[in-house]
């Protein structure tokens, strides 16, 4: 049976006009996830068209969590695990996959039902599948550069992640 996403409790539109607005978001969420152990264990979903910065965000979260080296992709992996002191960070990218069932065939159930922070890109290809998201962030581009971004915390902890 698909698990139902939670409804709505507090959604905010920003303006990142460059990819520098963009990671100075990530580095304020990395501080208030370093700040609150809770917010270490958050479902994160990022939609978007190709190239709105799905990836470019995380990657500037993951760096200002602390992790280093580089930092790629998911998108044929379908996960990227990350372990660092205290916290353990899942990117997952579903762009590839064609029918929702793959998640389970490919035991990201256990991953999800795991201690972490969850970040998924494309996560409509699994609809129904994943566990109810914290935050959503939807990325649209609006210019050469700029980012329209639609925040959508949907539990406590997706609320302190939005403030």
């Amino acid at each position: 049976m698909p698990l139902l996403h939670s409804s709505i409790l507090e959604t905010r539109t920003v303006l990142w006009p460059d990819e520098a607005a963009c990671a100075a978001f990530a580095g304020r969420m990395a501080r208030a996830i370093g700040a609150n152990a809770d917010l270490g264990n958050a479902c994160i979903e990022l939609h978007g068209p190709l190239g709105a910065g799905k990836t470019t965000f995380v990657r500037h979260l993951l760096q200002a969590l602390g992790v280093t080296g580089r930092i790629k992709s998911p998108t044929y992996a379908v996960m990227e695990p990350y372990s660092l002191p205290g916290l353990q960070v899942s990117h997952f990218d579903f762009y590839r996959f064609d029918d929702p069932r793959e998640w389970e065939d490919a035991g990201l159930r256990d991953v999800y039902a795991g201690p972490g922070l969850k970040l998924a890109e494309w996560p409509e290809k699994v609809a129904g599948l994943l566990p109810p998201a914290d935050l959503r962030l939807s990325l649209e581009p609006r210019g050469e550069g700029e980012r329209e971004v639609t925040l959508e915390a949907a539990s406590d902890i997706g609320l302190a992640l939005l403030r």
